[in-house]
Formats: C-alpha cells, sequence, structure tokens
C-alpha cells in the first residue's frame, strides 16, 4: 500500500501487476473534470484506479474506471472502498473497446486515458511480465482505439485528456482530428532542465473548433540534486 499525501490516499498496488507512475498523477492534476453533480467522468486504461481517485478529490461528479486486467480491477475495488469513495468511484473489467455497453454514447463531459505508449511491430521487445506488457505496449488496443472510443462516448464540447509520449504526438494530433476530437491545449514534461521532453499532456475537445491551440510552459521533474522540483512535490506530497 502506498500513500498519496498530497490527498491523503491510500493506493493498493503490487510490483509485479502495476504500480502506478508519476505520469498517471501529472494527467489527474492536468485534467480539469466537470465539477456539477450530473456531470460524468470517465478513466480508460484505468490500471489500478489511481487517475480516478485523484480526480474525485477534484470534483463532486460520479467517476467510472474501464480497465481490461481482472487483478487490476480487484485492486482498484479495494482501493475504493479503503478510501470510502464508493459512492463517487467505480471500475468495470472490460476491453476499452466494448466501453458503449455500459456507457451511453455521447453521455461523458470529462475523459482521461493513460494509454499503452508503445506500438507493436515485429521487432519491438515486449515485458516479459505479461501484466507490465500489456499496460505499456499496444497489445490490445491502440492509439487509434483510444481516440475512436473516447469520440463515441464525449458528449459534443466533452473534454478529454491524454498522456503520452512526445515522439508520437503527430500521430497524436492526426489521430484525434480524425475523430473529431480539436487539440486545445498541451503541456510537455522533462525530466529535468537541458534534458529532452519525456512525456506529454495534451487536452482535446469533442467537435472543437480547430483555433486556439495552446502550449503551456515546460514541467520539470527533478532539479539537479535528483529531487523534485516544488510542482511535482506539491502533487505528490502537498509540500511545496
Amino acid at each position: 500500500m502506498d500513500q498519496l499525501l498530497s490527498h491523503n490516499l491510500s493506493i493498493i498496488q503490487s510490483p509485479s501487476v502495476f504500480s502506478f507512475s508519476l505520469d498517471a498523477v501529472l494527467l489527474a492534476d492536468f485534467a480539469q473534470p466537470a465539477k456539477h453533480n450530473r456531470a460524468k467522468v470517465v478513466d480508460l486504461c484505468a490500471g489500478n484506479g489511481v487517475v480516478g481517485l485523484l480526480l474525485s478529490q477534484k470534483t463532486r461528479s460520479p467517476i467510472i474506471g474501464i480497465e481490461i486486467q481482472e487483478r487490476l480491477v480487484g485492486m482498484a475495488k479495494r482501493t475504493i472502498q479503503l478510501n470510502e469513495l464508493e459512492h463517487q468511484v467505480s471500475i468495470i473489467h472490460g476491453d476499452l473497446s466494448e466501453a458503449t455497453k455500459w456507457i451511453q454514447k455521447d453521455t461523458v463531459d470529462t475523459l482521461t486515458c493513460n494509454p499503452p505508449y508503445f506500438a507493436v511491430g515485429e521487432k519491438s521487445i515486449k515485458n516479459p511480465n505479461s501484466h507490465l506488457a500489456i499496460a505499456r505496449h499496444e497489445l490490445h488496443t491502440n492509439l487509434d482505439e483510444v481516440m475512436k472510443v473516447s469520440s463515441d462516448l464525449l458528449k459534443m464540447n466533452g473534454k478529454a485528456y491524454f498522456v503520452h509520449r512526445p515522439d508520437r504526438l503527430i500521430e497524436i494530433l492526426e489521430t484525434m482530428k480524425k475523430h473529431r476530437i480539436a487539440p486545445k491545449k498541451m503541456r510537455l514534461v522533462y525530466p529535468k532542465v537541458g534534458k529532452e521532453a519525456n512525456t506529454l499532456l495534451i487536452e482535446g475537445i469533442k467537435d472543437g473548433k480547430d483555433t486556439g491551440f495552446r502550449v503551456l510552459p515546460p514541467l520539470f521533474v527533478y532539479s539537479e540534486d535528483n529531487n523534485y522540483l516544488p510542482e511535482v512535490s506539491a502533487m505528490l506530497h502537498g509540500i511545496r
């Protein structure tokens, strides 16, 4: 069990199955979920539920996670109970390609997704641990399917938030637009000053206008002496 001190949350996880990474915390911090009680928030590729749990601290809306791995769903359900959030957060065991079986099309106000980052080719090296391989490699879904399902679920002007890798930025932008999600806001995350960006945060709006795209100031994670810089430290520990 790990603690997210910034939000007073306890998270059940297992290094051999899945442990949430900083990417999930960055995504939840970047996302701006609709706050009114009647809004609907969905988290695809929910893992052990950490993004949904963090979003529960930013909105009173119901939050539904979808995760394909049964063991992660079990961890997420126990964590939701542990934090006494059953009234707000729920998780579905299933393939995101079937999301509209559980969630009506065109009804979601806010959607988040921390998808597998790595495309699978003949020469790609996959993690020998099947749980970690599914979380990191496009074995059960891919970028096109993630964007299609996101678009199907979102209502007009609903917002989607994704975390991904900068080397796939062009593909991400093209696929978002293909599925009627207009890219609106982007932030690049750098491990340190002077290093290349290794994480991308991007917001899109379903059926939004093509104009008005914004690039936010960069986010740097570590100082030269490998301590978290204030903004990231606040996300994790509540300390600036």
